[in-house]
């Protein structure tokens, strides 16, 4: 995947002067060995620094990981640990980090070693220092489950790494009654995103200007290897290739001091008849390559399919929370088949701006809803077609027009079930989801785009939304039955 950072994380091991320090270094060999042989030795570093039992050590042990190139930290409490040395690593770390502890062994007279204790002190000397620190629910384990520990770390520490360096390109404003995709932008500096806001018609004369781009050939060719059997429109590729090399000499030309980029465009209602085409399959190719671009200028859309690009390590999409599952398709192909309710199912819709490695089959199409009022001719370029079933994260960060951020996320699945439908678009099915409709998307004013990962990743994107600032009472989850929400009709 790119545009996304590699993340090396320094585990360094502490000790408390007063328990014995063969504890750490004995634990820490341990821990290490029970990581390379789950998940191999990339991304990983063991700190030589024997053990860190002061602020001396601690210098030394940060010196060591900065040469080793780590952009996360782990530290490893192999006894109760220095309260001011163990946290004084995070406060002078320059990245993101996490605090495990090891669990006890056998011999509980010289080999015990009070971490579960020792993680209590650590947590409370992060409160004093203002250290947000990464500490799993279950934070003191054997060597295994530590291993499991900093293993789902990595996309925790890839988001948050990320957004320190990551710019927003938008191409705008925002379509007429599109009030929803507002886009206070506040709260985009506070995460520290950049954010550069560019006129449609800035596009459009970069768009001209690559007017017989001699790589115009070259990348048509890559589309009609991708779309196989599905290139139902040939004529338009020449002009998609045109746009799709615009939008990457935009992101050279434009990204400035930032590693990552995302984008955001306006794709309609100008769009069609001044380009002639729509730009949902090249908004395709591009999240598929790692740069998620949201449509109608969903600046908070795209940032939020970036950070679950970074959890995950894959695609994503962005979706429109779009229409209900009707009584047919229900009763026919999902009612007995499936443990949902029909009103836990919707499905999600966009044009066609999903990438093909997620689609079941696709072809590109013209956008229907658009060709209702233009010409046909002017609204090729949808990449059609349903969305590969299996399970799912949909989710969301917005900010609220009070500059407060907000998020939610539940996990489902998308069904092995035909659409009979149009655009990129599947059956979606989550728990209780018409309360979570109800007493979240709608109760907190959330717009109708929804980002979706491929897979199960709501308890990584949880922390990540708390150590970006996001307050957990602001994280909506879709609470199972029988858990009330706070506005929800006692009564029914």
């Amino acid at each position: 995947m790119q545009n996304i950072p590699e993340v090396k994380i320094g585990v360094v091991a502490v000790s408390r002067d007063c328990f014995p320090e063969s504890l750490s270094v004995n634990r820490r060999t341990n821990l290490m060995k029970a990581y390379t042989e789950k998940y191999g030795a990339e991304g990983i570093y063991e700190c030589p620094i024997c053990i860190v039992e002061s602020e001396i050590h601690m210098q030394q042990a940060l010196a060591d990981i900065k040469a080793a190139g780590c952009n996360a930290l782990c530290v490893y409490l192999g006894n109760f640990g220095p309260e001011i040395a163990e946290t004084m690593l995070a406060k002078n770390f320059d990245g993101p980090a996490m605090y495990i502890a090891a669990a006890e062994e056998e011999d509980l007279i010289q080999g015990r070693g009070d971490a579960y204790c020792g993680m209590l002190n650590a947590s409370y000397n992060l409160a004093l220092r203002n250290i947000k620190a990464y500490i799993p629910e279950q934070p003191v384990g054997s060597a295994a489950q530590c291993a499991d520990m900093i293993h789902e770390f990595i996309g925790i520490a890839r988001a948050v790494i990320a957004l320190k360096d990551l710019k927003i390109i938008s191409f705008g404003p925002r379509p007429l009654n599109f009030l929803a995709c507002n886009a206070p932008i506040k709260q985009f500096f506070n995460l520290g995103v950049e954010v550069e806001e560019n006129s449609e018609l800035d596009l459009f004369e970069s768009f001209n200007k690559h007017a017989g781009d001699p790589r115009i050939p070259e990348v048509v060719a890559d589309m009609e290897a991708e779309l196989g059997a599905g290139n139902k429109k040939p004529e338009v590729l020449a002009k998609l290739a045109q746009y799709e090399l615009t939008l990457l000499d935009w992101v050279e030309a434009h990204k400035g001091s930032r590693k990552y980029v995302t984008l955001s465009g306006k794709c309609w209602p100008a769009f069609q008849t001044q380009f002639g085409f729509v730009p949902c399959y090249v908004n395709s190719r591009l999240t598929g390559r790692g740069i998620p671009v949201s449509c109608e200028v969903d600046l908070y859309g795209t940032l939020s399919e970036y950070i679950g690009q970074c959890v995950s390590g894959d695609t994503v999409t962005l979706l429109d929370i779009n229409n209900t599952v009707t009584d047919a398709i229900y009763n026919e192909e999902i009612k007995g088949k499936f443990n949902y309710r029909q009103g836990e199912t919707f499905m999600g819709f966009h044009c066609g701006n999903t990438c093909s490695t997620k689609l079941s089959a696709f072809e590109m199409k013209y956008q229907m809803i658009m060709a209702r009022a233009l010409p046909v001719e002017v609204t090729n370029g949808t990449l059609e077609g349903d969305i590969k079933p299996g399970d799912i994260t949909f989710y969301r960060i917005q900010s609220t027009a009070d500059n407060k951020l907000r998020a939610y996320l539940a996990e489902g699945e998308v069904l092995p079930v035909a659409t009979r439908s149009f655009g990129g678009i599947g059956i979606f099915a989550i728990p209780e989801m018409e309360r979570f409709y109800r007493h979240v998307l709608i109760e907190k004013n959330y717009p109708h785009h929804g980002a979706v990962m491929f897979g199960h990743y709501a308890k990584q994107l949880f922390e990540v939304l708390k150590l970006i600032g996001v307050e957990p009472c602001e994280i909506g989850y879709n609470q199972p039955a029988g858990m009330r929400y706070p506005t929800e009709n006692p009564w029914g």
